[in-house]
C-alpha cells in the first residue's frame, strides 16, 4: 500500500542521518505506527548504540502494543554488543512489521523473520526493498564479499586532465563541488591517497563542512618508500583523525619509526614500492572493519584500481576549463585500453550539476542493489 510506503521511506530517511558513523554495523531506521500515526522512531547512531528498533518502542512507550513496525533492515536474532531487536519487538506487543530488506549477515539471514513469526507477529517483507538495499550498498558489499565498497572521485578539466605540466591542480572545480567532496568524506569511513598527491598538495583529508557531528574519515596512506614528510598536514594531525600508512616491506626501517612516533600506524605490505598491492590494502581496511573507502588519488593508483576490477562507483566531477598539453597529468595513468570494446563503462548513471561543473556519477560493477 502506499501508505506503508510513506512510513518505510520516513525508516529509510532516519537510516540515512547516519551515514559514515555506523561502521561495522549497517545503517538502520525505524518506526512505529499506531492508527494512521508514527507514534515512536528512531535509527542506529554507531556501533556499540541502540538499534532503531529498539529506540522507536522506547519512544512509542506503552502505545507500542497493537501497532504497527517499519524498519528498514531485518532485525537482529542474535547477542552482540546489544540484546536482540527480536526479543525487544515481542516483549512490546507489536502487531506487524514491515521489513525493507533482509540482512545478508549470517547471523541474521532470516533468523530474525523466523523469530517473530513463531512469535505469532505477521511479518511482510519487501517493502521498498530496492531503496532499503541501495541505502546498505556498502554494508551489502562489505559482508558478501568482505571488502569495502570502494568509489573513486576525481576531477578534471574538459579535456581530462587533473593538473598542468608543472603539477599544478587548485583548484580545478569551483566551490560548490568541492563542497559536495567534503559531504562525500563525510559519509565514507576512509579515504585513500598516494604519497604523490600528500607530496604535492600536502591536503589534511579531513572533512569540513558546516555543521555539527562531522565524520573525518580514516586516512589511508599509499607511500611504498616513505616518502611523506613527518611535519605534513596529515602527520600533524594523527590525533584528530586516523591514519595508516601503507609501504614495502623495502621501507627505511627509522623513518618507520619517525612516522610512528608522529602518531601514524605504518604497515608493510608487498616487495615492490612502485606497486603496493592495493587489493591487500583494501582487505586490511576491511579487516578493520571500514565497509567503504573513497579514492582521491592520482593517475597511477586510479589506474591500478581500475584496472584490476577493485571500484564499485565513480564520481567523476568535470569542469568547464581546457588545460591542453601532453605532459599535464591525466586522471588515468598508466597504458590504456587498445580497443573501444574494451572500455569500462558505467552503469545507472546520474549527471549533477554545480554552478557550472558537472559531476558524473556510476557504477562499474554491475551494480550490487539490483
Amino acid at each position: 500500500m502506499e501508505q506503508d510506503k510513506v512510513f518505510m521511506q520516513k525508516a529509510l530517511q532516519l537510516a540515512g542521518l547516519a551515514q559514515g558513523r555506523t561502521s561495522p554495523n549497517p545503517l538502520v531506521g525505524a518506526v512505529v505506527v499506531k492508527d494512521g500515526l508514527i507514534i515512536g522512531e528512531g535509527y542506529h547512531h554507531r556501533a556499540g548504540s541502540p538499534h532503531a528498533e529498539v529506540l522507536a518502542i522506547r519512544e512509542a512507550g506503552e502505545k507500542a502494543r497493537g501497532a504497527v513496525l517499519y524498519v528498514s533492515l531485518e532485525p537482529c536474532n542474535h547477542h552482540g554488543r546489544t540484546p536482540p531487536c527480536t526479543e525487544a519487538i515481542i516483549a512490546a506487543g507489536i502487531e506487524r512489521v514491515y521489513i525493507g530488506v533482509l540482512d545478508p549477515n549470517p547471523r541474521v539471514a532470516g533468523s530474525g523473520v523466523n523469530r517473530l513469526r513463531e512469535a505469532g507477529i505477521d511479518v511482510q517483507l519487501g517493502c521498498m526493498e530496492q531503496e532499503a538495499q541501495a541505502l546498505n550498498e556498502c554494508y551489502f558489499k562489505f559482508i558478501t564479499w568482505g571488502m569495502p565498497f570502494v568509489a573513486l572521485k576525481t576531477a578534471t578539466t574538459l579535456d581530462g586532465k587533473i593538473a598542468t605540466y608543472t603539477g599544478d591542480s587548485q583548484w580545478i572545480t569551483n566551490e560548490k563541488s568541492r563542497e559536495y567532496v567534503h559531504g562525500l568524506r563525510d559519509i565514507f569511513d576512509a579515504i585513500m591517497v598516494g604519497s604523490g598527491t600528500v607530496l604535492k598538495d600536502n591536503p589534511r583529508l579531513n572533512t569540513r563542512l558546516a555543521k555539527e557531528d562531522v565524520h573525518h574519515p580514516v586516512r589511508l596512506i599509499v607511500d611504498g618508500r616513505l616518502e611523506i614528510p613527518c611535519d605534513c598536514n596529515i602527520m600533524e594531525t594523527t590525533e584528530q583523525q586516523t591514519t595508516i600508512i601503507y609501504s614495502s616491506f623495502r621501507a627505511d626501517s627509522v623513518k618507520k619509526r619517525k612516522l610512528e612516533d608522529s602518531g601514524a600506524e605504518v604497515v608493510l605490505i608487498g616487495q615492490d614500492p612502485d606497486k603496493l598491492p592495493l587489493e591487500d590494502i583494501l582487505r586490511d581496511a576491511a579487516a578493520r572493519g571500514l565497509m567503504s573507502v573513497l579514492i582521491e588519488a592520482g593517475g597511477q593508483i586510479n589506474a591500478y584500481v581500475l584496472e584490476n576490477h577493485l571500484v564499485d562507483k565513480v564520481y567523476w566531477f568535470i569542469a568547464p576549463r581546457i588545460c591542453g598539453g601532453d605532459r599535464a597529468l591525466s586522471a588515468v595513468g598508466g597504458q590504456g585500453i587498445a580497443l573501444m570494446n574494451q572500455t569500462i563503462d558505467l552503469h545507472n548513471v546520474e549527471v549533477h550539476s554545480f554552478d557550472g561543473d558537472l559531476m558524473i556519477e556510476g557504477y562499474i560493477k554491475p551494480n550490487i542493489c539490483e
